[in-house]
């Protein structure tokens, strides 16, 4: 059957590896708030991680009862990300680590402390929107693009650590542009891979295995003749990590998310502690949006939540199911305000975020994912939903 060419339509979504500057950054911001939330769940923590040749910055503010030894957690998270040898131009035995942490503003403590505030609730951490998106498209309720971009660059990870391409260095990225008719996926237009390598592998090889070992694996029956693959596409990858590229906290918020199939509120999750809307507001928008799929309530749904500073309830919660709802918007949205509550502590509590569980979202998502920590990706509340809706 022809295509209808007016239907068809290409999305595109990126993700990167563990060993990528900016990720590297991520994981280190996450991996010290995690410690201190071992020894104290109710640390609060605004860490930022800079990183360069040679380099590691981490400062911020952060209120804890911890003693954390920033110096080895940094370095433990290289080693485990794979920077371990000098001959990649950084590594984790000589790295220099420089730290600059501060306690966090009592201005803001007031807003979020319970009874210290002009509202005696426990307030947002800052303002700001966040969004939550769920799609019925994969099983994992989320965009296709995003999903097999992910599982791409956790495959080019798992090769390089189990030995099958030992050849492969810890940075790395994807991209995969999936063709939809009709809304619907049919099938993968475009694939890039760009692979960290060593100079003792020619590039014929490399290209060869990647395609074998880590797109086809992943892609399956999604690729065809008419593909197009792009592996390192500049003819070599020798030079990578920090050394090639600056890595900051944070500057993956699509990658985190979904991959640029939405909107995003703008703000970034990592080594931010859950007073922090940015991070436990899109948790629950994303539990939200993803119960109201599961439920069948729509085929797609986008919440956006808004907050004020200091204030726990949100200034506004909108929906939008992209005219697929099974009952009215109206009737979803007094089905979220009676079954789901957006105030700070609430979210924390119902989601049981108070746990050194962050520095594993860092890499690969925080959405989509099965972990029995990533409570946002459950769908305990789809059965309710769908009773009280009458579907």
């Amino acid at each position: 059957m022809q295509k209808n060419l007016r239907n068809i339509k290409l999305i595109t979504s990126e993700s990167v590896t563990e060993g990528h500057p900016d990720k590297i950054c991520d994981q280190i911001s996450d991996g010290i708030y995690d410690e201190m939330l071992k020894n104290d769940p109710y640390s609060r923590s605004a860490v930022e991680t800079f990183c360069t040749t040679g380099l590691v910055v981490v400062g911020g503010e952060v209120t804890t009862k911890s003693y954390i030894n920033i110096d080895k957690t940094v370095r433990k998270i290289l080693k485990d990300i794979g920077y371990d040898k000098q001959e990649y131009g950084f590594c984790c035995d000589d790295v220099g680590v420089i730290v600059t942490i501060h306690e966090q503003s009592p201005d803001i403590a007031m807003g979020v402390n319970e009874g210290e505030g002009e509202f005696k609730e426990m307030g947002a951490g800052d303002q700001g929107l966040m969004i939550g998106y769920a799609t019925n498209e994969t099983p994992e309720l989320m965009p296709l693009p995003i999903i097999l971009a992910q599982r791409l660059t956790e495959k080019l990870a798992q090769v390089r650590k189990n030995g099958i391409l030992p050849y492969l260095r810890p940075d790395g990225k994807s991209q995969v542009t999936v063709e939809y008719n009709d809304g619907k996926a049919m099938r993968v237009e475009t694939v890039v891979i760009a692979a960290h390598h060593s100079e003792k592998i020619n590039m014929k090889k490399l290209r060869a295995d990647i395609r074998k070992k880590v797109i086809e694996p992943v892609l399956g029956k999604l690729i065809d003749n008419k593909t197009k693959f792009f592996i390192n596409a500049t003819g070599k990858f020798i030079f990578g990590g920090p050394p090639a590229d600056t890595g900051l906290t944070g500057r993956k918020i699509i990658v985190d998310t979904y991959g640029g199939v939405v909107p995003h509120g703008g703000g970034a999750f990592s080594g931010k502690d859950l007073t922090k809307v940015d991070r436990s507001g899109a948790y629950m928008a994303r539990y939200v949006a993803k119960n109201i799929v599961a439920a069948g309530l729509a085929d797609k749904c986008q919440i956006q939540v808004a907050y004020a500073i200091g204030v726990a309830e949100p200034v506004g919660i909108y929906i939008d199911t992209y005219n697929t709802n099974k009952i009215h918007e109206s009737e979803i949205l007094n089905l979220i305000n009676k079954h789901f509550d957006f105030k700070p502590k609430e979210i924390i509590k119902a989601l049981n975020l108070r746990r050194p569980i962050y520095r594993k979202t860092a890499a690969y998502g925080h959405f989509g994912r099965e972990d029995k920590d990533f409570t946002w990706e459950n769908t305990d509340k789809a059965k309710i939903l769908k009773k009280e809706a009458g579907i």
